[in-house]
């Protein structure tokens, strides 16, 4: 039999680590000096990349780290330090930045690393716990982590060391990337799959363009717009004016408020004038929300500063949903 009050130890040691974990990063951001901000102007003002590495769990950071770089506008790569001994310092040149990460800053494996970047003269950022450790003193910037206790209980499991050089690594990223005005529409350029792509996708994106287009002119009778709307598959039809603008569309619901003498009338009698509609550099989700909030399943897509309102396409529920927008 389990011992019962496992559970409410399990939950106070999770507690305990998530608050001397806490602790660290309050620590962190209290420390920030001089070195965060050199570091952050040297990488901004590289010509090459950012080449981030590290030895076990500080590697795996550092992975993390290069992407999150890479993510936000600001080429950058990972090296892991065994490998780089052995051919993949060739990866690593003038007018590259070196991040490195240790938190004792006497890892071996980093020796090869570190002396080349001093022998070309390669800018090397260290980033440990012990300022006069071998990385730190090697360094061109320094930026020291607090000297606090893993939160393990043991001191020997990198946790609030890792966690610290985590969040160290998403600063500069996100320093970097506001510096330089990095966008959503930025953000996506680098994610263009899975929910994070369909989220940032933009109405231009997944819309209709001018060439399926269903449209009918004012005057058009309606056996003529029903070929267009059957034939478009919408379930829709734009109508325009004489200058090409739209002034009202025609749904299955305009249909049916007009089957008496349905075909004895022309389009622009039938029409919902002054229908929704969305601009092309809106989120996909904002048409949605639109189309939702509308019970509607197309939103015809306008240029809101074309005077004449000429459409531009056509976006569909079911673009949407296949984008993965919800």
């Amino acid at each position: 039999m389990g011992d019962a009050d496992q559970p409410a130890r399990d939950l106070e040691i999770a507690r305990q680590v998530i608050a001397e974990e806490a602790a660290g990063l309050a620590a962190l951001a209290r420390g920030l000096d001089g070195g965060f901000t050199a570091a952050v102007a040297a990488i901004r003002a590289a010509t090459g990349r950012v080449v981030v590495s590290g030895m076990g769990k500080s590697g795996h950071v550092a992975r993390k780290i290069a992407a999150t770089l890479a993510s936000t506008g600001t080429p950058a790569s990972f090296v892991h330090p065994a490998e780089a001994s052995h051919g993949d310092l060739g990866m690593i040149s003038k007018g590259d930045v070196v991040l490195v990460l240790s938190n004792s800053g006497e890892t071996p494996e980093l020796a090869d690393l570190v002396a080349h970047t001093r022998r070309f003269g390669i800018l090397l950022i260290g980033v440990a716990a012990r300022p006069q450790s071998t990385l730190m003193t090697q360094a061109d910037i320094a930026i020291a982590l607090p000297a606090l206790p893993e939160a393990c209980g043991i001191g020997v499991v990198p946790t609030t060391s890792t966690t610290m050089t985590l969040a160290l690594g998403d600063a500069i990223a996100i320093a970097l990337m506001r510096g330089r005005g990095f966008t959503a529409a930025d953000f996506r350029a680098f994610h263009p799959g899975g929910k994070l792509g369909a989220r940032l996708a933009r109405v231009r994106d997944l819309m209709h363009g001018a060439s399926e287009l269903p449209l009918v002119t004012l005057d058009a009778p309606m056996s003529d717009t029903l070929l267009t709307i059957t034939g478009a598959g919408f379930g829709v039809v734009g109508v325009v004016d004489e200058d090409g603008g739209l002034a009202g569309i025609v749904t299955d619901g305009d249909l049916r408020r007009h089957m008496s003498g349905l075909l004895d009338h022309r389009a622009g009698e039938v029409m919902t004038p002054r229908p929704r509609t969305i601009r092309p550099d809106a989120l996909a989700a904002e048409a949605l929300a639109h189309m939702n909030a509308g019970k509607i399943t197309c939103l015809f897509v306008v240029d809101e500063e074309d005077a004449a309102r000429r459409p531009l396409g056509i976006l569909h529920i079911h673009d949407c949903l296949r984008a993965g927008v919800a």
